[in-house]
């Protein structure tokens, strides 16, 4: 394209030098029709040109765009591995309460708690590795507060570091899952003992707090530090796990061995491993199911003064529970079953636990029972009302049976209820129950509560 425009410029400046010679009309007009071929040449040259740049200036503009949405593609292949969920509840609750054991004259109170806010986010490495990290906010947050212990060893106040609840790690697990059949976790993870660890967000159980039953018995959403592998067979689905066993140092009459979960301390012990299994049939998140769980651990070696006691403290614990959900009816059922043996030694070796006046200390139960009962109608297969209406029964006795001696029924409690879930949109429930508390412990009148709740489910 150079030399065409050169020669062009060539053939101009020999016609301006010519213009000044002596006119010759043959070789004038040869001179006129050779420039016009040039200027015709060079339209055609010129034309070329601009559909070249025309033609580039498009894959130009094509190879931008391409780059742009290979970033954004990018971009969001990286964001699309990471996940976000979150649930939380609070509730208004008016109950009749006993100041102490002794107490037999109840008192009406009224309060609200921010009960729970958790988040947990994920992110997937690849199709086989992924990880989940859960934080509980419980109560309102962390901060200095002086607590009075109404209800446990005669009442006394215990002074803790926190602000009504705590902030603390509720899971924290790696996953490697090669298929559906086999998986293998490990970190802080959730042991399958009770509904709860399955069923814990507020849609997923009708009554306004979790279930009193499980709390009187188990560590609430049960996690600990170990591994475990997993999986799903045909409609089976199990769990396997060797974790961090309990500390017997906290057992208590009223919650049998739920306090001894090492949540509140910086290092957990572990001379003592426990195992957990579980085995259901169905899914319990999806609908209807079957399952069947089992946890057994020693728990005097986890203890801070082991010299105190030499037995082990086994505990085990059995754990039946079933589902039918279908259409609008909801039937949810659970039953716990456990055994602490050396529970008279233990009982003696924790009355000099600090905090815990000598003598004042009653006997921990060897065997411990609960179970619970809900069963409701969902109105919106009936109705335009998002409205599921329940009736509940739980059942706690976490002194069953005892080594020696009598036990005592102040700690045998059945509460019944009924309420309703209102759904006004699918990631949020209102929630109102009304129900009776009885203590089978003659003499000691029974108790009305009134609850109000309110939670929200949700996942990016």
């Amino acid at each position: 394209m150079k030399t065409k425009l050169s020669l062009l410029a060539i053939c101009i400046a020999g016609l301006s030098s010519s213009a000044f010679a002596a006119p010759d009309p043959v070789q004038l007009q040869q001179a006129i029709t050779k420039q016009e071929l040039a200027l015709k040449q060079l339209k055609n040259d010129l034309a070329e040109l601009a559909a070249q740049q025309k033609v580039q200036g498009a894959e130009q503009k094509k190879q931008a765009e391409v780059i742009a949405v290979t970033k954004q593609d990018v971009t969001s292949s990286k964001f699309s591995k990471f996940s976000f969920k979150s649930y939380g509840s609070l509730n208004y609750i008016s109950d009749e309460y006993y100041q102490n054991v002794q107490d037999t004259d109840p008192e009406r109170r009224a309060r609200f708690d921010v009960e729970r806010i958790v988040t947990e986010f994920g992110y997937q490495f690849n199709d086989e590795w992924d990880m989940e990290v859960e934080i509980e906010y419980e109560h309102g947050g962390t901060g200095s507060t002086l607590e009075y212990d109404s209800f446990t060893e005669s009442g006394e106040f215990e002074s803790e570091i926190e602000a009504g609840g705590e902030v603390m790690v509720e899971k924290a697990q790696l996953r490697y899952r090669p298929s559906d059949a086999f998986g293998v976790k490990f970190g802080n993870i959730h042991l399958p003992i009770g509904l709860s660890s399955i069923l814990h967000k507020p849609n997923q159980y009708l009554t306004v707090l979790r279930h009193r039953s499980e709390a009187a018995m188990l560590p609430a959403v049960w996690n600990e530090t170990g591994i475990g592998v997993f999986g799903e067979v045909a409609n089976f689905h199990y769990q396997a796990q060797i974790v961090s066993g309990l500390n017997s140092e906290y057992f208590r009459t009223y919650d049998w061995v739920a306090s001894g979960h090492q949540k509140r301390f910086e290092q957990v012990n572990a001379d003592a491993l426990a195992y957990a299994a579980r085995l259901d049939y169905g899914n319990f998140k999806a609908g209807s199911a079957l399952g069947v769980a089992y946890y057994y651990g020693n728990t005097s070696a986890n203890r801070h003064q082991s010299n105190k006691i030499t037995s082990d403290g086994r505990v085990s614990i059995l754990a039946l529970s079933g589902a039918f959900v279908q259409g609008p009816w909801i039937l949810r059922g659970q039953y716990l079953n456990g055994t602490l043996s050396d529970s008279d030694a233990i009982t003696q070796a924790n009355k000099t636990t600090a905090g815990l006046r000598p003598g004042n200390f009653t006997q921990l139960g060897s065997k411990s029972e609960a179970f619970f009962v809900e069963a409701g109608v969902d109105f919106s297969d009936f109705t335009s009302i998002p409205m599921t209406v329940f009736v509940n029964i739980d059942y706690s006795n976490p002194l069953a049976e005892v080594q020696t001696g009598t036990a005592t029924k102040r700690h045998e409690n059945t509460w019944t209820s009924v309420g309703v879930n209102y759904f006004p949109i699918d990631e949020i429930v209102i929630k109102a129950e009304v129900g009776r508390q009885q203590v089978a412990m003659a003499g000691i009148p029974d108790t009305h509560f009134f609850a109000l709740g309110v939670g929200y489910q949700f996942s990016l």
